[in-house]
Parts: structure tokens; C-alpha cells; sequence
């Protein structure tokens, strides 16, 4: 495991998402440094599936990544989720909260993640509501940078409008790689312009994951395929701009066997150790 003196990052190292088709296949602690897993899909899971989750949070440091907190939706928050988030997270010792900055419900929930439209106004709704979040759960949060395929409103870039909530909320970063990429395709800007321009000392980890090419000029976040040389390339500049975050590997669909997948941690393994520059260090 690649280990680094800043403190500001709740894990170390490579992990991967856990999922429930991984069960009867063993992960030892030296295959992955840290598991990720969407909490919806485990608060109030028991019988055999809980102990088996259980039986992997006593063993491994955990992240959980959110999937309905639906930040910039115009329905109110959905605080019962958060105050179980909060319960499960004291369960099973979880080290950092993450979600989405988009939306995915009004009425209802709408099973996709939408974009917020980039304006002032939205800043400070979306914000208020971080911060209302990071009251109830007494700690702060990490909000991802989301692929998005269309700008309702736009009022500033997609940086300048992620930088202000983060500023505004006072929370923190999850860097994805893959989704800088696919909107720098699909929106046409400089990957490398956008991840420079992120706040080092808000980072807490980093996503990496595949997509899907619809056309040249057209990628779909889906996370169904191994993650591709571009990608890789623009997580090394990551790594040398802002030292070695500890990265999780993403996988949700077409989930190829286990030993794949850990080919493709140890990618991120061997990247952490090759990296040059020294790590940022911050005071938090």
C-alpha cells in the first residue's frame, strides 16, 4: 500500500467498489486498501448478505458514495436518509460521505442524475443544502464532479460553478478522472485546464472508471467498461499535480470476474508508486 503524510485523506491507496455479485469471492486486505459502497444498497440489509458486508467493514477501511441525497433537487431533503446515513456510517467505522452534485428526484425518484443548471442562484441553494447536510451528520462531506450531457442555464463553467459550492458549502472534494474526461470530449474543453483549476486542499479521494464510446464526439459515463489509456493518462497528471490521491477503481455493469478487476487496481498501484512530484501537503 502507497501511503502519503496528508492527513486530509480519510484512506490510502487503491481501492474498489463493492458490490453484492463479488459475494463468494474473497478479498484479502492486500488486494485493495479501501472498499467503496453506495449506502442505500446496505442500510437495514441483514441475514447473510449483512454479514457478509459486516464481515468486510471489520476488515477493510470503508467509503460510502451516495446515490438519492438528490442535492440540487427542488423537493426538500430527505433528512430520515441522512440521519441513517449517519447511523450506518457509526455502525461500520465509515471514514468519508460522498454524493453527486446533480439531482435525481422532485416527486418523485427519477433514476438518472441531472444536472444542476451552473448560476449563481444555484450555487447558494445547492450549497445551503450541503451545509444542512453536513449539520445533521456532524462532519463534512464530499461532493463529485458529475458527467453531465446538456447546460440548462448556464450562467459560468462547469469549474467556476464547482468551485463556488465548494467554496460557499465549505465541504470537500471527490475528484472522478473518468467524468473530467468524458465532459472535456463531450463539452469541448481542456481536461487538463479543469483539473488544475481544482481546489487540492478540498480532495479527499478520486474515482476512476470506464465509459462508453456513443461516438467520437459523444461519451456515456456508464462505468461497464475497463478504463481506457486517455483516462489513465489524465489520472498520472493527476497524481503528478496533486501527489498520489488515494484512487478507487468504479465498476457497475458487465462486472468481469475478480481477478480482472484487481489487474485493473493494481494499475492504480503501480501509478501511485511511479508518481514524481511530491504530494501538496495542506493544513486543514
Amino acid at each position: 500500500m502507497l501511503t502519503t503524510d496528508n492527513e486530509q485523506y480519510p484512506v490510502q491507496g487503491a481501492g474498489l467498489g463493492l458490490r453484492r455479485s463479488m459475494m463468494g469471492e474473497e478479498l484479502s486486505p492486500g488486494a485493495v486498501d479501501f472498499l467503496e459502497v453506495a449506502p442505500e444498497n446496505w442500510i437495514g440489509v441483514g441475514g447473510r448478505f449483512g454479514r457478509w458486508f459486516r464481515g468486510y467493514t471489520e476488515r477493510f477501511p470503508f467509503v460510502i458514495h451516495g446515490l438519492s441525497l438528490s442535492i440540487g433537487s427542488p423537493a426538500p431533503l430527505d433528512l430520515e436518509l441522512v440521519k441513517s446515513i449517519k447511523q450506518f456510517m457509526r455502525r461500520h467505522n465509515i471514514r468519508c460521505y460522498s454524493e453527486h452534485l446533480s439531482y435525481c428526484s422532485d416527486h418523485g425518484h427519477l433514476y438518472d442524475l441531472l444536472p444542476i443548471p451552473f448560476t449563481s442562484e444555484a450555487v447558494r441553494y445547492v450549497a445551503g443544502r450541503i451545509r444542512q447536510v453536513q449539520d445533521v451528520l456532524e462532519q463534512r462531506i464530499a461532493m463529485e464532479n458529475v458527467s453531465y450531457y446538456a447546460a440548462p442555464g448556464r450562467e459560468m463553467s462547469e469549474l467556476e460553478f464547482l468551485n463556488a459550492v465548494l467554496e460557499e458549502a465549505d465541504c470537500d472534494l471527490l475528484l472522478d478522472v473518468n467524468n473530467i474526461y468524458v465532459n472535456a470530449i463531450n463539452h469541448r474543453y481542456d481536461p487538463l485546464d479543469f483539473l488544475y483549476g481544482l481546489p487540492a486542499e478540498r480532495i479527499r479521494y478520486a474515482h476512476v472508471a470506464g465509459h462508453f464510446d456513443e461516438a467520437d464526439d459523444l461519451k456515456v459515463d456508464t462505468h461497464g467498461a475497463p478504463v481506457i489509456d486517455p483516462v489513465w493518462q489524465l489520472l498520472e497528471r493527476a497524481y503528478e499535480h496533486f501527489g498520489p490521491i488515494p484512487t478507487l477503481l468504479e465498476r457497475d455493469f458487465n462486472i468481469p470476474p475478480l481477478p480482472e478487476l484487481l489487474e485493473e487496481v493494481s494499475l492504480i498501484r503501480q501509478r501511485q508508486a511511479n508518481t514524481v512530484a511530491e504530494p501538496l501537503h495542506v493544513c486543514r
